[in-house]
């Protein structure tokens, strides 16, 4: 199981349209994603799981990925993080 340690960049963190866009992407693989911090836990696939992680700018993620393109969803996440979920140019 692929591991990524991905720090959020954008200004608002990983608030509802960067997690709709989170999902997006796990949803476009033949694989899925566990994203934690803090000792909490959430489904890549799931918006409000995703928020009540509470993951501000500068936070540090963790991406646990599985299933046959593990390994390029979690590059496909570490690209939408690095660009900030599309929200800033």
């Amino acid at each position: 199981m692929p591991s990524y340690k991905l720090k959020i960049l954008n200004e608002k963190g990983l608030h509802a349209r960067a997690s709709a866009k989170l999902v997006e992407v796990v949803e476009g693989f033949d694989a899925t994603a566990d994203i934690s911090k803090d000792g909490l836990s959430a489904s890549g696939d799931s918006i409000m799981g995703l928020l009540m992680l509470a993951a501000p700018i500068g936070t540090i993620i963790e991406v646990l990925t599985s299933g046959p393109e593990a390994a390029a969803l979690g590059d496909a996440i570490g690209q939408l993080v690095a660009d900030k979920f599309g929200e800033e140019c």
